[in-house]
């Protein structure tokens, strides 16, 4: 996707999600429009036919579509715009999980190395290929000897709910050591706050639907690499398994990712303030502090990682993220909060424009049954620490 990469080094990524897919701009509308057709017409020239094994190389086309499986316009050029966020080939899928399912089948490992609390969704689906495959599951903190050529360390970071992140670096040099990869699923750091490939990544996963949709109405998965038979071999094995995002989605898509660095950054300031308020609250002897001691028993973030803090910085030097935890002081409380706000919906999806919460027992049976997930939106955080205040308050 040599179209993608056309502006200079130096543009702001706000500048590339606006600009990066201006080789698509063959009409005069000022928004991108939505191709919705599943099939293209070949070209009325006979002299021009090109048949399908030879389209990529030998297409007069720049932009060349016969059956959207393969491609289409309005996905080509959200993967466009992905591509130059990210900075690597982006792939785009119906959903993360699919995205990662794609990634499992491209590199076939024997071993596949990872925390306990990866996304329990990705888990699933480990489990899935290993009924195919044979895949044998290794913790992630295996001896390094115990990996092997083509093995897979797949590194979620940082992790949902709590916040913790890992050292990419340190993995990539694990994985690498012995001829391994790592597969490093970003969704809690879109582009703005960390960028995997520059320490040591060879695939990155998001789950689009979250901070990359932004809106809670699209989804998405995406993967993305710098291995070019890599990202050929993805488009090809995507086609054959018919795991196409569609074209309303990709169009939400760019749609979205014209704001991302904005909204990413307002979301993540607020929620360092509120961070820091709940925190410096649960230590102090105000009257914020008598309400949130009286039913809260932990807050967790990425920036609360102090003993990690010079790799950290270097490795998420924006920002720590929009995604916070709390943990209640029981269960019944837990339970009862997320109701009590105003202006937080309780839901299990997270990363959009409005704020969120949820009870997270709901939805992740295994969780800390007092746990509740926070994703901040673009609300005012002094709104927004009123409505905890509040909330508490009402509660029985």
């Amino acid at each position: 996707m040599e179209y993608a990469n056309q502006l200079s080094d130096h543009h702001s990524l706000s500048t590339l999600a606006l600009h990066a897919d201006s080789a698509f701009e063959d009409v005069q509308d000022a928004a991108p429009p939505l191709h919705v057709a599943t099939t293209f017409k070949y070209t009325q020239d006979p002299d021009l036919l090109v048949p399908v094994p030879h389209r990529d190389t030998e297409s007069s086309v720049q932009h060349d579509y016969y059956y959207s499986r393969i491609s289409a316009p309005t996905t080509e050029r959200f993967e466009a715009l992905l591509t130059s966020l990210l900075g690597a080939d982006a792939v785009a899928y119906p959903s993360g999980l699919c995205a990662f399912q794609a990634a499992l089948i491209l590199l076939n490992p024997r071993r596949v190395a990872f925390r306990h609390d990866l996304y329990f969704g990705c888990q699933g689906v480990i489990d899935i290929v290993a009924k195919l495959s044979g895949l044998q599951k290794l913790s992630l903190e295996c001896d390094a000897e115990q990996l092997q050529t083509s093995d897979l360390i797949v590194l979620e970071t940082p992790l949902s709910p709590s916040g913790y992140a890992l050292n990419i670096a340190k993995y990539a040099e694990k994985a690498h050591r012995h001829g391994a990869w790592l597969l490093v699923s970003n969704t809690l750091a879109p582009p703005g706050l960390q960028d995997p490939f520059a320490h040591g990544a060879d695939l990155v996963m998001h789950a689009g639907s979250k901070y990359i949709g932004g809106h809670a109405d699209m989804l998405c998965g995406v993967l993305a690499t710098n291995n070019k038979d890599w990202s050929a071999q993805l488009r090809k094995e995507r086609s054959l398994m018919g795991a196409v995002v569609g074209n309303f989605e990709s169009w939400l898509g760019i749609r979205s990712l014209r704001t991302l660095q904005v909204r990413i950054e307002r979301q993540t300031q607020s929620a360092q303030k509120l961070v820091t308020w709940l925190v410096n609250s649960l230590s102090g002897h105000g009257e914020d502090s008598l309400i949130l001691k009286s039913v809260i028993a932990e807050v967790g973030h990425t920036s609360l990682q102090k003993e990690d803090f010079d790799w950290l910085l270097t490795q998420m030097p924006r920002g720590f993220g929009p995604l916070f935890s709390i943990t209640m002081k029981t269960e019944n409380m837990a339970r009862q909060l997320p109701s009590k706000l105003r202006l937080f919906s309780h839901q299990t999806s997270f990363g959009g424009v409005e704020s969120s919460i949820e009870w997270r027992k709901m939805s992740d049976v295994q969780t800390d049954s007092r746990l509740l997930r926070v994703s901040i939106g673009l609300e005012d955080w002094e709104d927004l620490r009123r409505d905890i205040v509040s909330g508490i308050m009402r509660m029985e």
